[in-house]
C-alpha cells in the first residue's frame, strides 16, 4: 500500500522513495532500521530509506543506526540536512521508467550467482558503474556474457519497489565496448521484470547524456530528475 506525504497528504509514487518502498516491501529480508529509518544490510547495498518528510528524530536514529563519523547514502533527498552533518557526494541524476522497451531474453546471458561474485566484483572495480557490494547479487536477477570464460558484461536487479524493478550495475568490460552487450543485457534483465507483470527503471547521473540517450533509444523516458548525495554523520551525534 502506496505511503502518503505528511506534507500535502497525497499518496506518494512508489518510485518517489524508491529504497524506502523497498525495504518496507520486497527487500524487507535485507533491512535494518531504527525508529522510521531504515537500510539495507551493509555487505548488500549502500542505499537506505528515510521517510519523505524527515524530522528530527528520524535524523537523530539515521546518526546512531549508522554511528558517529559515518558516511551514509540519501538518495532522492533534497531537505535540508541537519547541523553538523557534512555534505561527502552530491550529483544530479535522472530516473528513466519503460515506456516502450523491446525486451526480450538474450541466449548468450547467463545467470549470475553468489560463486560469480570475485569476477563481478572485479568488472565492477574495471567499469565504475555505481555501488555493487559482496551481497548485492541476492537483490534479483543478474545476468552476464562470458567471452573466453572471462565475464566481460553484465546487468541485474537492485531496488524493488511495489510494482517496479531497477535494473542497474549495467556495465561491459572496456575492451568489449561498442559491441551492443550492454542493451542486450538490458532487454534481457527488462524481460524477466516484464515477465513477472512489473515495470522496470533505472537511475544515471544527469551528466551522462551518453547512457541517457542509449537508454532512451532503448524504449526509456525520463520520469524526473533526483539527486545522489551521502553526507557524513557528525562525530558528536546526540542520536
Amino acid at each position: 500500500m502506496p505511503h502518503t506525504s505528511a506534507r500535502t497528504g497525497i499518496p506518494a509514487h512508489p518510485l518517489d522513495n524508491p529504497a524506502y518502498d523497498s525495504l518496507t516491501g520486497a527487500h524487507a529480508r535485507f533491512a535494518e532500521g531504527r525508529g522510521r529509518v531504515l537500510r539495507y544490510q551493509t555487505d548488500v547495498s549502500p542505499w537506505l530509506g528515510l521517510p519523505a518528510d524527515p524530522d528530527a528524530t528520524d535524523w537523530a536514529d539515521l546518526a546512531a543506526l549508522a554511528g558517529p563519523g559515518a558516511e551514509v547514502a540519501l538518495p532522492g533527498v533534497r531537505v535540508a540536512l541537519p547541523e553538523g552533518w557534512e555534505v561527502t557526494f552530491d550529483m544530479e541524476g535522472v530516473q528513466l521508467v519503460d515506456e516502450a522497451v523491446d525486451a526480450r531474453p538474450d541466449e548468450e546471458a547467463v545467470r549470475l550467482g553468489a560463486d560469480d561474485v570475485p569476477e563481478m566484483l572485479a568488472l565492477v572495480e574495471r567499469t565504475r558503474p555505481g555501488p555493487f557490494l559482496p551481497r548485492t547479487v541476492e537483490l534479483g536477477t543478474y545476468l552476464g556474457i562470458r567471452r573466453g570464460g572471462e565475464l566481460i558484461a553484465m546487468a541485474g536487479e537492485r531496488l524493488h519497489p511495489p510494482g517496479w524493478t531497477e535494473i542497474s550495475a549495467v556495465c561491459t568490460d572496456a575492451a568489449f565496448r561498442g559491441q551492443g552487450l550492454g542493451s542486450r543485457l538490458v532487454r534481457a534483465v527488462a524481460a524477466g521484470i516484464k515477465e513477472r507483470g512489473e515495470t522496470p527503471f533505472l537511475h544515471t547521473a544527469a551528466a551522462n547524456t551518453g547512457a541517457i540517450s542509449l537508454y532512451e533509444s532503448l524504449g526509456f523516458r525520463l520520469r524526473r530528475t533526483t539527486r545522489f548525495l551521502a553526507a557524513r554523520v557528525p562525530e558528536h551525534s546526540a542520536g
